[in-house]
């Protein structure tokens, strides 16, 4: 039903994957409208609307993929970081865990 489409941020003009399961969860969520920013963008979006500074946002690389992203906060280095796509993916298995313990 859904399919991943290319889309370009409004902010830096990069090109973005709207992935299949993002439009499911906007579908879900009830939103019309596609994203207009690319990750990195809406992370730099949030902190200023939240009356933060843009020195506020760090670099970080993914601890799974490698691939580079921002923050909006410093990392301690204690503990790995992950990009979205990951984190949700972990999030998800570690749901799937918890079901099959308490099953």
């Amino acid at each position: 039903m859904f399919e991943d489409k290319q889309l370009q941020c409004c902010d830096c003009a990069k090109t973005f994957v709207f992935s299949a399961g993002e439009q499911e969860f906007f579908a879900v969520k009830g939103l019309i409208n596609q994203p207009k920013r690319c990750e990195n963008c809406r992370v730099i979006c949030r902190v200023s609307r939240a009356g933060k500074s843009a020195d506020s946002v760090s670099k970080a690389v993914c601890f799974q993929c490698q691939s580079e992203f921002l923050l909006p906060f410093r990392p301690t280095g204690y503990k790995p970081t992950f990009c979205n796509k990951c984190f949700r993916a972990k999030k998800v298995e570690n749901q799937s865990d918890s079901t099959l313990v308490s099953a």
